[in-house]
């Protein structure tokens, strides 16, 4: 039995089934670990959705926050697509009610104390401690899964707030805490999230630092994987010294879908088929 977590997908499901020949994964024996992010901007959304949920409890996926603009134009009739959504074939099919279903019960967060890892889309806050995260996300969740949900979604973009204080409540509560699991990347020294920036770090202003390198973090001995932040490129040496493993590496923007296997750090890759989209 194996665990692979695996970057963001983003339809790109030729290099999901490649891929997941290239690990031999035993859907009877072993589980994968999605970053979150499964559709949008690549081909086959749809196939990838189909794909994955068949897998059933061989699975773990999070949200991330393509999955939730998929939600969005589903459940939310006064919104429009964007020019470089594709996701329409999911939005038309027969099964899309099972479908979006199914994906608006992911989680935000999976912890596996037994491994030592957790699995999140983006970031943390660095003022949580994993428990609290944990919490956190529970709240939004429970949004999702609720009779609520249009409400939720119709709110649930915007960049305000940007700092973390426990006294936030009702909608700015739960945008904040949405924000930090599935768009956070850099922020200020003093924990404001910033959403502008998508840059490799050693081309960002020097007023903005990764989540994960924020001093005061409480998760810095937590070891945590996540995708979002395709142009991040840590070394082995950065990841052990940060307990984090980016795993997004572009497969959309014709880099590369990779897996990592959880218990020995392991980490195989497969090169994009086509460059599916434009940086």
């Amino acid at each position: 039995m194996a665990t692979y977590a695996i970057g963001d997908i983003q339809g790109c499901y030729r290099e999901l089934l490649t891929l997941l020949t290239a690990i031999k994964f035993d859907p009877g024996s072993d589980v994968l670990w999605l970053t979150g992010d499964l559709v949008n901007r690549g081909p086959a959304s749809l196939a990838v959705l189909r794909e994955i949920r068949a897998l059933g409890e061989s699975v773990v996926s999070v949200l991330g926050n393509h999955d939730l603009r998929l939600l969005k134009l589903a459940y939310c009739e006064d919104n429009r697509t964007h020019a470089e959504d594709t996701l329409k074939q999911v939005l038309i099919a027969p099964d899309r009610h099972e479908l979006l279903d199914w994906l608006r019960r992911r989680p935000l967060m999976h912890r596996d104390q037994n491994l030592g890892y957790t699995l999140i889309h983006a970031g943390l806050p660095a003022s949580w401690t994993l428990d609290e995260a944990c919490i956190r996300a529970e709240e939004v969740t429970s949004e999702l899964k609720g009779d609520n949900l249009p409400a939720f979604l119709h709110v649930l973009y915007g960049d305000h707030p940007s700092r973390w204080e426990p006294q936030l409540k009702g909608f700015e509560r739960l945008r904040f805490i949405t924000n930090c699991f599935t768009r956070i990347r850099y922020c200020t020294l003093d924990g404001s999230m910033d959403f502008e920036e998508k840059c490799a770090p050693d081309d960002c202003s020097q007023t903005l630092v990764p989540w994960f390198e924020l001093p005061d973090r409480q998760t810095r001995q937590d070891r945590i994987v996540f995708g979002h932040w395709s142009t991040l490129r840590l070394s082995p040496t950065q990841c052990e010294q940060h307990k984090v493993y980016p795993l997004d590496t572009g497969a959309v923007w014709g880099g590369e879908l990779t897996a990592m296997r959880l218990e020995d750090g392991r980490l195989f890759r497969i090169n994009s088929s086509e460059k599916l989209q434009k940086i």
